[in-house]
């Protein structure tokens, strides 16, 4: 790695040295790759989201119309969510809450966000809020697990020291030497990939409404669990993990679940397929 760059990403396992740009101009207009890639993961959900609708009871309309009542329930609980473990940052100028521009979003608080969002939405729209969740968050995982590479072109989210395998070479602007990290926004893209094609094997398996999304939650939660403690650029309330700690309590309580309805008579025509 040229210790002059010092944007130069390296994947010795791989064999890779890349200097991703963070922005590109169109019109005079600087564009985040970040935005980018964020609104590229939306894209993919609602397009996957689109051929999965009926089995929510949605219309491809309706679908649409979802996207709009939850994406800003998303964003707003994803900013709070941040900000509020983070206030020190806004507690002498409030209204900076709302720049939001300037970076500061947690995807806790945006999935959060969004069941509120499908909550509020069904009660609209008198459709099965546990066959929309399934929707919801099997396509969920598609957004998250291209939007964290949003965290590669900012250079953020990336693990503790280490020397394994899969280390990521980032250059220290202090000592001027090439340090080594944990990719941890890897780890978590290469999870929900994983979760995605559980997922989506197994929805037309479901036994009732509602299963995946508690699958979602069990399986998000045990790798975030175990991601969040490798990270160094974590959220805390006092001395713990905030998030690796909801990670924990939702992974056991959608597991819980899970087993309980396991044993459960369920009937197949309270299915929405």
């Amino acid at each position: 790695m040229n210790p002059a760059n010092y944007s130069v990403i390296s994947f010795p396992f791989l064999g890779l040295e890349v200097n991703p740009p963070r922005s590109f101009h169109v019109a005079g207009l600087e564009i985040h790759f970040y935005g980018v890639v964020i609104a590229l993961g939306l894209l993919l959900a609602v397009l996957y989201a689109q051929r999965r609708c009926r089995c929510a009871g949605l219309t491809p309309d309706d679908l649409l119309d979802g996207v709009l009542w939850i994406t800003p329930f998303a964003i707003l609980c994803a900013r709070a969510y941040y900000c509020a473990f983070t206030w020190e940052s806004y507690r002498d100028n409030p209204i900076s809450v709302l720049y939001i521009w300037n970076g500061g979003i947690a995807i806790y608080g945006g999935v959060i966000g969004a069941i509120i969002g499908v909550a509020v939405f069904c009660k609209v729209k008198k459709v099965n809020l546990f066959a929309v969740l399934d929707l919801t968050l099997s396509g969920f995982l598609i957004g998250q697990l291209v939007g964290r590479w949003g965290n590669f072109f900012n250079r953020e989210a990336f693990g503790a020291a280490t020397d394994s395998f899969f280390r990521m070479g980032l250059l220290n602007t202090v000592t001027g030497q090439v340090e080594y990290y944990h990719p941890t926004f890897l780890y978590e893209s290469l999870w929900n990939l994983a979760g995605f094609l559980l997922l989506n094997a197994w929805y037309p398996r479901r036994r009732y409404n509602g299963q995946i999304a508690l699958m979602y939650c069990a399986w998000y939660g045990l790798g975030r669990a175990w991601i969040e403690g490798l990270r160094m650029d974590s959220l805390y309330w006092g001395s713990l993990r905030v998030s690796q700690v909801l990670a924990i309590v939702t992974c056991v309580a959608a597991g819980g679940v899970l087993v309980w309805q396991h044993f459960r008579p369920h009937d197949p025509a309270k299915i929405i397929r």
